[in-house]
């Protein structure tokens, strides 16, 4: 069982030996809710949802209780099916500390992905928001002891046969399961990643030493809370350091999260590139475009528009803000090189689920523009089987960020997890004299040309997205040519004006000046032979990663239709 710390001595003790006592989700919750007691945990804004620590420690004793009545035990799995609240943390915390296991799922997921993750991972259980409810399917219920309502902790259903009192809990040990978390990531499968107590724990480390928090540090959280990205650095790094996280339960449209943060005055956010690339692409350039003077600026004062600039960005972001991370995907060089010069205060994270995440980081005000930076605390990274010409290579991670495997799946482990504990990232990189790492692309993306050459489509794309006009895009290889796939800006292309011959003389136009523009800026190799615009969105995962496997290799694509066969990510 978990014991509280109430000892005076005690608590001076873990407070100035943090990093040696955090060893489990089980410390955590315990050193937490022993510290900051009386201090906000977590709220929802224009929402009832909120806690101290104290009511959060309640919340999640009573919940563990129930599953005890229900026979639900230590080494159980338990799933979270919600969109992000306050409540999402104690349905985590009624289950980690007691040596159940949870298996987050992400709330976009289909009702076919959803009864694929709950059937093969085992779950006796799971918290479900109303809205979400619709997914689980007759199939997935037939098998669960226990479906809760996430938003008021009332059973939906329940299994009275289940109702014996004999349920138990355990004291985990750091190498215990804590979390199974699924991923197909880009590149098709799902795979249901076991994340230990202390790989978890490893994390709160490296976040503790990337960037110091304390217990007035708001957090303003975004990001999908299923995601180890969001997990790892605005629910349980809040934990270790006392502070309080926000939550917009609503989706965070631009003119709901300028709300959000002029409530809030967030010092700490976690994002993906996309938030800030599109405030750069379309609201700052536009704007300086568009004014006289601004340009004027632009031209012969660049350094007291940047000033202007970075103090109105900072002012929208409630002027508080000390920390906004980046990760999940590459930053836009472009938009990075314009945040260096406003000096807003972004550091860049790489990492992936198998680390729980973190695997390198640049901290604010030590970033370079286009590396993801140095090796997290404690953790070993090198190059495998790196070029001697190019110095790329494969980055490889060892540490006790690196996951136990993948659940009941021993043969794609050994691909990835060698037997002295390295993991292969799958990500092509290089190293420079200062320890900085680069990422050049994904080895399963890499094309090789018709002379043997190496090309990362990631490079090519970077020059298209730099472009005006174009929103994003993927390069592919179709009988041997490169083909880039390109979904322009509305502002420039309307597809409700497709039948005119403008919006045809437009389109040509325009395609014809990428193709121009990226051969003159690419290698020999790399030089793309067709531009195909996409009508719809690109297919993404939860990071706003394009799902590049559905798109290899299609021709017609350019019609928003991608690999039918393929477009069922299943939890085998």
């Amino acid at each position: 069982m978990v014991t509280s710390l109430t000892d005076a001595m005690a608590g001076k003790f873990f407070l100035t030996n943090k990093e040696s006592y955090m060893t489990t989700l089980a410390k955590l919750f315990d050193f937490a809710t022993d510290n900051f007691a009386k201090r906000p945990m977590a709220k929802s804004i224009d929402d009832v949802q909120e806690y101290t620590y104290e009511s959060f420690r309640h919340r999640c004793l009573e919940l563990s209780h129930r599953f005890n009545r229900y026979g639900i035990s230590a080494g159980d799995k338990i799933a979270i099916f919600s969109q992000n609240m306050p409540n999402w943390t104690v349905a985590m915390f009624s289950c980690v500390p007691f040596g159940r296991v949870t298996v987050p799922v992400l709330p976009d997921s289909s009702e076919n992905e959803l009864t694929n993750i709950l059937a093969h991972s085992e779950c006796k259980a799971i918290f479900i928001s109303k809205r979400l409810l619709p997914k689980l399917s007759d199939a997935a219920r037939a098998r669960l002891t226990l479906v809760i309502d996430i938003e008021t902790f009332e059973l939906i259903e329940k299994d009275d046969s289940a109702f014996t009192c004999e349920g138990h809990v355990m004291e985990p040990q750091p190498d215990d399961l804590a979390s199974i978390i699924y991923t197909s990531g880009t590149s098709g499968k799902a795979k249901g990643v076991m994340l230990s107590h202390r790989n978890f724990c490893q994390n709160l480390i490296e976040a503790a030493h990337a960037q110091k928090a304390n217990k007035r540090d708001r957090w303003l959280s975004i990001l999908p809370m299923s995601h180890t990205y969001e997990m790892a650095f605005s629910v349980l790094y809040p934990l270790y350091v006392g502070g309080c996280v926000y939550y917009i339960r609503k989706l965070p449209t631009p003119s709901i999260l300028m709300n959000a943060m002029q409530k809030v005055h967030p010092s700490i956010m976690c994002a993906v590139p996309l938030i800030i690339e599109k405030i750069y692409k379309s609201s700052i350039v536009p704007t300086i475009e568009k004014s006289r003077v601004l340009s004027w600026m632009h031209k012969n004062m660049p350094w007291l528009l940047y000033t202007l600039i970075g103090k109105k960005i900072k002012k929208s972001f409630g002027g508080k803000l000390k920390f906004f991370g980046i990760g999940g995907s590459k930053l836009d060089p472009t938009v990075e090189a314009f945040l260096k010069k406003i000096h807003f205060p972004y550091a860049i994270g790489y990492g992936m689920t198998e680390c729980a995440p973190l695997i390198t980081n640049a901290c604010v005000g030590k970033t370079c523009v286009g590396s993801i930076g140095v090796p997290a605390y404690n953790v070993e990274v090198k190059l495998l089987n790196a070029d001697p010409e190019t110095g790329e290579g494969e980055i490889v991670v060892k540490g006790d960020n690196v996951m136990l495997g993948y659940y009941r799946d021993p043969e794609r482990t050994r691909s990835v997890l060698s037997e002295d504990g390295w993991l292969r990232t799958g990500d092509l990189a290089t190293v420079d004299s200062k320890g900085r790492y680069f990422i050049k692309g994904r080895l399963g993306n890499m094309i090789v040309g018709p002379s043997g050459e190496n090309i990362y489509p990631e490079e090519i794309e970077g020059v298209i997205n730099g472009i005006r006009g174009v929103n994003e895009s993927l390069v592919v290889q179709m009988e041997g040519k490169l083909v880039a796939l390109v979904k322009f800006d509305e502002s420039v292309l309307n597809w409700n004006q497709e039948g005119e011959d403008k919006f045809f003389e437009n389109l040509e136009a325009r395609k014809k000046a990428i193709l121009e523009y990226v051969n003159k800026h690419v290698s020999k190799q790399s030089k793309i032979s067709e531009v195909e615009p996409m009508k719809g969105d690109f297919e993404k995962t939860a990071t706003n990663k394009i799902r590049r496997f559905l798109y290899k290799g299609k021709k017609g694509i350019s019609q928003n239709e991608p690999d039918s066969e393929n477009n069922e990510d299943k939890a085998q």
